[in-house]
């Protein structure tokens, strides 16, 4: 059984933070790149508050949530406590609800579409907060999927940046599940340098020492921190 195999069998069974901060190690002095800061986002989508708290207690900074309603009824609190953490939104983000998304997230991962970049730009005025912002690519080209298609990315990355004043610092994306990533996030790696793009969030629990291996400077891990997720109660 590969090393990889042996890593992913111990996070399903016994989940840790801790296992994943080695793993982003090992992964960053295989690919050269022990000098480089990686960014690890805890995917925090139908987990309780307090077992956040016990991620939070442990050091980690970082989190991710996939809806905005969910993140208001729990993250305010938690803020109020812990205002040195940072909140990504890594879910899709309907336009009605980014008022709310610009009032509580600090980075957004799923810039899509030129609606929504027309209507963010118009909130990051009103309220005077102008978050990061990934692309999301649609590096599949999966018709169930959110994103731009890559051929489509360098022309909305540049009206985005122009004429919406967003601060995009990267790209993400979610490669075919049944498909090997690596091509994918090559692929993505390939498109943010021809515009001048350094950040790269892509990879999750299941194949993110491959995106270190390829560029990923953020990368979104829920279940082999967390465990399995239930609904909350």
């Amino acid at each position: 059984m590969s090393s990889k195999k042996v890593q992913h069998h111990l996070y399903k069974n016994k989940p840790s933070i801790d296992l994943v901060q080695k793993s982003i190690q090992a992964a960053k002095k295989l690919s050269g790149r022990e000098l480089d800061e990686i960014k690890l986002i805890a995917v925090s989508k139908k987990i309780e508050p307090n077992k956040i708290l016990e991620i939070i207690k442990l050091g980690q900074k970082d989190f991710g949530e996939n809806r905005v309603q969910e993140a208001l009824s729990k993250w305010p609190n938690i803020q109020k406590k812990f205002p040195h953490i940072k909140l990504h939104l890594i879910g899709p983000l309907q336009t009605n609800k980014v008022r709310d998304a610009v009032s509580i997230f600090d980075t957004i991962h799923s810039l899509d579409r030129l609606k929504l970049a027309e209507v963010l730009a118009k909130e990051f005025k009103k309220s005077n907060r102008r978050l990061k912002c990934f692309v999301q690519v649609n590096i599949g080209e999966e018709t169930q999927k959110s994103g731009v298609l890559p051929a489509e990315t360098d022309e909305f990355v540049e009206f985005c940046i122009r004429e919406c004043k967003i601060p995009i610092i990267g790209l993400m994306c979610i490669p075919p599940a049944n498909e090997d990533p690596a091509p994918f996030f090559a692929f993505l790696n390939e498109i943010a340098r021809r515009n001048s793009l350094h950040d790269l969030s892509m990879g999750m629990s299941r194949d993110f020492e491959t995106a270190i291996s390829l560029g990923a400077t953020q990368i979104r891990v829920g279940s082999a921190i967390f465990g399995p997720r239930n609904d909350m109660r």
